[in-house]
């Protein structure tokens, strides 16, 4: 991840701080270092825009192995302006499984 942004792995990733050119790299770390921790369930904060931002973010998930599953958030949770993602479980999940 950019060492110029210190990111919490909290299972919250806000893009807001982040270039349009950051987007695509920064959510495929993102998401590694979440499975590691053992975290499967993770909201990107996108904003709503125009949806360009949201567009990517779909495409980025929609390309990675790990992801079993995303969509909109509910409202409470930030609505069209974020995306809700399901992780497959980790390499230490699936041993103990």
């Amino acid at each position: 991840m950019d060492e110029a942004h210190e990111i919490p792995i909290d299972g919250i990733l806000d893009l807001h701080t982040f270039r349009p050119g950051e987007v695509k790299d920064l959510i495929a770390e993102y998401i590694r270092v979440c499975r590691a921790k053992g975290l499967r369930d993770i909201r990107i904060i996108h904003g709503k825009g125009t949806g360009a931002l949201r567009r990517t973010v779909e495409t980025v998930l929609g390309r990675l192995p790990e992801v079993e599953s995303f969509g909109l958030a509910p409202l409470e949770a930030g609505g069209w302006g974020a995306t809700i993602v399901r992780l497959k479980a980790g390499p230490a999940e699936q041993e103990s499984e």
